[in-house]
């Protein structure tokens, strides 16, 4: 913990699911955190759970360079924590131009800007399990091939790819992480599976499933997945252990999307609720999971927190957040 007492951090995209989780716990380690935050996002837990106010925040773009050097440069930043990006599939489809321009252009702006500037010491950046594309072989461990072939899948692959290459020319101390889907109070993109389902459950509506249901992914609870980036960012500080590589963040426990429906409408005392299934996704990696064994031999790293349990303190935050908009 005392590792990172009065350390200047920059955590990009810090109102998202990740970054408020993330915010939260290097604040708890005694962190100096500076979030760079594009949108005013009143409802997400950085700002609802007043965390913004213990942090410094810089309002400005990663696909804007300029502001992203200063960032850096004036809070003289010792580790970089990239998050920020666009993250849904079905935005990507009907939008990937600006999907790229967040997703590829503002990593490369990120390492760019830390290459320059010498108070920088270490980076993380959040890749995906999209960034392996779709693979015959499973699970997919950190040998698979990044090969993404739609625009969200693509735009990991490219990021990663930046990413990796910053370390082998330039020495730069970077690792990736690839997390499976990430669930966990605090997320607003109400069209994926998990808040959708709870806020439809909630409303005593039937979920609805925009794909076949019949998707396979890992998942994985937020606060694991902050456990996880910790430790990566740890190693880089003590050595050369995982520089320059991707590392799988996941449960190992894959399932299908209705599977996934089912144990949240149980854990909800409603099973009665059959999903109404759309059938419309397009695009779509069709099964999906990752091995995880390079992050618990290299990091030491293993979840906390059980599927039900991270689901059932999901279902718990989601309950007060929507009892408070009544």
């Amino acid at each position: 913990m005392t590792a990172w007492r009065d350390r200047p951090v920059l955590v990009t995209g810090a109102t998202g699911l990740l970054g408020g989780w993330l915010v939260e716990a290097l604040l708890g380690r005694g962190a100096h955190v500076v979030g760079l935050v594009r949108d005013s996002v009143p409802r997400s837990r950085l700002v609802a759970e007043r965390v913004i106010d213990r942090i410094d925040v810089v309002w400005g773009d990663v696909t804007d360079y300029v502001c992203v050097e200063r960032a850096l440069a004036e809070y003289e930043i010792e580790c970089v924590f990239h998050l920020a990006a666009q993250t849904i599939v079905g935005i990507a489809n009907r939008s990937p131009l600006s999907t790229f321009d967040t997703n590829v252009r503002g990593t490369w702006n990120v390492l760019e800007a830390s290459r320059r500037q010498p108070t920088v010491r270490r980076v993380v950046v959040a890749s995906s399990d999209k960034a392996y594309g779709d693979q015959e072989r499973l699970p997919y461990d950190e040998t698979t091939p990044l090969q993404g072939r739609h625009p969200y899948d693509v735009s990991k692959s490219a990021a990663d790819l930046i990413a990796q290459s910053y370390w082998a020319s330039f020495g730069l101390r970077v690792a990736v992480t690839r997390c499976g889907n990430l669930f966990g109070g605090g997320d607003l993109n109400w069209n994926r599976l998990v808040p959708g389902t709870i806020r439809s459950v909630l409303r005593d509506s039937p979920p609805v499933i925009r794909s076949s249901g019949r998707l396979i992914r890992d998942y994985i609870y937020v606060e694991d997945a902050v456990d996880a980036y910790l430790a990566v960012a740890d190693s880089l500080a003590d050595g050369d252990t995982v520089a320059g590589q991707g590392i799988n963040v996941s449960y190992e426990q894959p399932q299908s999307v209705t599977e996934l429906v089912a144990r949240i409408l149980t854990l909800m005392g409603r099973p009665d609720l059959q999903p109404t299934i759309l059938d419309e996704a397009r695009n779509e990696i069709v099964e999906q999971y990752l091995d995880a064994t390079r992050a618990r031999k290299l990091l030491g790293w293993a979840p906390r927190v059980a599927l039900d349990e991270g689901l059932t303190r999901t279902v718990a935050w989601y309950r007060r957040l929507l009892a408070a908009d009544r």
